[in-house]
């Protein structure tokens, strides 16, 4: 899915490029042979990077120079200059890095891609002997690469209750869902990444018990599991449906890689689907089964949809959006009860249907931390280190509600960046690196042609100002609240994005002391 390609046309940084062309906090595109790239200048230095994100395939020369870094437009990964590591969430692949020789009034890149090289970690820096992680989802996942890249050789095991690896939840509503990414697209790791590095992954564990004084974790089947830290990463639950029907094996929900194929095959079969919630699983699932040619009816009992989240007018606008593409509304009412080939709703309306997608969203799964006795607060409580109310044991994703700087209150996001931050920021706290979790929450949704990124977090606000065109799809919304600005919306501004989360992150240093830990 690279958006950008080495080309003929496209300078050949071996070659020599004139160093006037790059001026100081600029970049330019071009290739390294074959290979797409990227020169970056600060001050006298000259960097020279791989020009395309590792994660989706953005081109890092429409991103943002931040320090001694890069941030991808689309999906906000960052990269360092001086090395190509991808330093946060969700690139987790490196890339490429060279040396820059300047001579002449020309900048040429020299040699063959430099190896990573990571700082050494201190001694005196806390070293469990056996880490283990309950969760196979985004937060998990980030947690144990980190744990590797950061040097960690003890033993560690993933524990997921999946029968499938970790993989691109995002992509499961979207393009796999939509058919445009393919099957080979969702895992994050092969079976082989995970022995390479000495990950024991174990898929289909299902945790009974967590005991924080014997430090062991419990399974179903009676294996156990001793721990010297823990990260607890269990996700959240969709929400399900208390109606007549609702366990028909025509009725799906839409979270693990399981259950997206299971709707790829309904969309070859059937042709026509209701979706029950008008939420972002909801509105995702039915541009992608729009875009298979199924017909949708989306039922939900809000009068706009993401009203909530989102505010009236871009709700408004997304409606429209969908009803362009041949959706359906019914909204300010419900389903009543479901049969095979039918959905009811409370007004009487009868609506065919040759398969439900439930999408009226998720819990946090909080059972285990709170059968061991953690702290709850309408998920589990964590610190600024995201360690919980137990010694050694961490909580990340979609459970974790951490104090969060902007707000001045504590908070709990369900969004994959935010989870694999989290397990990335958990990790290097299990090693003992005491960084505390600052990052801004965010999320994208893509529907048909439309591409929303959201920065920032506002439950609630008092003012939502719009700069720009909604019809022309190219606008801000900013929510704010007494006056002080809690979250943006994009509409296509990507750009624009990557400025709104540098301001938060500003504001957040300008209200309490610097993060003490190792970026």
């Amino acid at each position: 899915m690279n958006a950008e390609t080495a080309t003929s046309d496209t300078p050949d940084f071996a070659r020599g490029v004139a160093a006037e062309l790059l001026a100081d906090g600029g970049m330019l595109s071009g290739r390294v042979g074959a290979e797409p790239a990227l020169l970056a200048r600060r001050g006298d230095e000259i960097f020279a990077i791989g020009s395309v994100c590792t994660h989706y395939g953005a081109p890092l020369a429409e991103g943002l120079l931040v320090g001694d870094t890069v941030r991808c437009p689309w999906h906000h990964a960052c990269f360092s200059l001086r090395t190509g590591e991808a330093l946060r969430a969700p690139a987790l692949n490196p890339v490429p890095c060279w040396q820059v020789e300047q001579s002449g009034g020309l900048l040429r890149v020299q040699g063959p891609p430099k190896p990573i090289s990571r700082p050494a970690v201190p001694a005196t820096a806390a070293r469990p002997e056996r880490v283990v992680i309950v969760g196979g989802g985004a937060a998990g996942e980030a947690c144990a690469e980190m744990l590797r890249r950061e040097g960690y050789a003890g033993r560690l095991i993933m524990l997921s209750s999946d029968p499938s690896g970790p993989c691109d939840r995002p992509n499961l509503s979207k393009g796999f869902l939509a058919g445009a990414a393919p099957a080979e697209s969702n895992p994050l790791r092969s079976p082989d990444d995970y022995r390479a590095q000495n990950i024991e992954l174990k898929l289909g564990a299902q945790v009974a018990a967590i005991d924080p004084v014997q430090r062991q974790v419990t399974l179903v089947d009676g294996a156990r599991y001793p721990f010297d830290a823990l990260l607890l990463a269990t996700g959240a639950e969709p929400v399900h449906l208390d109606v007549p029907g609702a366990r028909l094996p025509h009725v799906h929900y839409l979270r693990t890689l399981a259950d997206s194929v299971a709707l790829v095959a309904e969309a070859a079969a059937g042709r026509r689907a209701v979706v029950i919630g008008s939420g972002f699983i909801g509105l995702e699932a039915a541009a992608s089964l729009r875009a298979r040619g199924v017909e949708v009816h989306v039922v939900s009992q809000e009068q706009v949809p993401m009203r909530r989240v989102l505010g009236r007018a871009l709700g408004e606008a997304i409606r429209k959006l969908h009803e362009d593409h041949g959706v359906v509304f019914h909204l300010g009412t419900r389903v009543a009860s479901i049969a095979d080939g039918s959905a009811r709703l409370a007004t009487g309306e009868t609506l065919a249907a040759d398969f439900v997608v439930v999408g009226v969203g998720v819990r946090p799964a909080i059972a285990l931390a709170e059968q061991a006795g953690l702290t709850l607060d309408r998920g589990v409580k964590v610190d600024a280190y995201l360690e919980t109310s137990a010694p050694g044991i961490f909580a990340a994703g979609d459970i974790a509600r951490w104090p969060d700087r902007l707000t001045g209150e504590a908070i709990r996001v369900e969004h994959w960046v935010v989870a694999e931050r989290q397990g990335q920021t958990a990790a290097r706290n299990i090693l003992g690196q005491r960084e505390r979790f600052e990052c801004v929450p965010f999320f994208w949704t893509e529907q048909y042609d439309f591409s929303l990124a959201y920065i920032g977090h506002a439950e609630h606000w008092d003012r939502a100002t719009l700069d720009g065109s909604l019809e022309g799809r190219d606008c801000t919304v900013t929510y704010e609240l007494g006056g002080k600005a809690l979250a943006k919306a994009e509409v296509h501004r990507d750009l624009d994005g990557l400025r709104a989360e540098l301001e938060f992150e500003r504001a957040m240093a300008a209200s309490g002391p610097a993060n003490t830990g190792r970026r």
